[in-house]
């Protein structure tokens, strides 16, 4: 195993590990060491596995959209308070470090969402939906790094 192929394995746990600790673009990491990995080896099976990575990259992003998309609209959030959710994470992100961000986001949907309503229990409920898509997106997101890892475990393994 040369050292490529090593700095390569890391990135991609870092960004395994940002895909569930959201401090990262950890889907982006893992799809781009594979990259860096198709251009550093120059083999058949480098391209392949990057052709691989980047369809499963790519359809792991669209069914995260879709799926979390869709389950939030059903239950009635709307964009804008994702929007508020989003901004008052960013915030949080940055006034309470670390954790800020994961009581920004539903501090900031409920907070929309209850101007929007006006009831408590229907801005709860919202809130709640919220944080399922979230949590749905964030498992689509882990199995789709996990299956690009694998494939690029399995193109080294057919290099070696």
């Amino acid at each position: 195993m040369d050292g490529v192929t090593v700095v390569v394995g890391l990135i991609m746990l870092v960004g395994l590990v940002g895909i569930v600790v959201p401090v990262l673009p950890g889907l982006l990491l893992v799809w781009a060491a594979v990259l860096v990995w198709a251009c550093a080896t120059q083999t058949r099976a480098g391209w392949v596995a990057l052709g691989v990575a980047t369809t499963l990259a790519l359809s792991g992003v669209l069914l995260q959209h879709l799926l979390a998309g869709r389950h939030m609209a059903q239950a009635g959030v709307t964009t804008s308070s994702t929007v508020v959710g989003a901004a008052v994470g960013v915030v949080g992100f940055f006034v309470i470090p670390v954790v800020g961000a994961f009581v920004g986001f539903p501090l900031g949907i409920y907070l929309a969402e209850r101007l929007k309503l006006g009831t408590h229990a229907g801005a709860w409920s919202s809130t709640k939906h919220a944080l399922k898509a979230v949590g749905l997106a964030m498992v689509i997101e882990l199995f789709t790094g996990l299956a690009i890892a694998t494939t690029w475990v399995i193109s080294v393994a057919a290099t070696a």
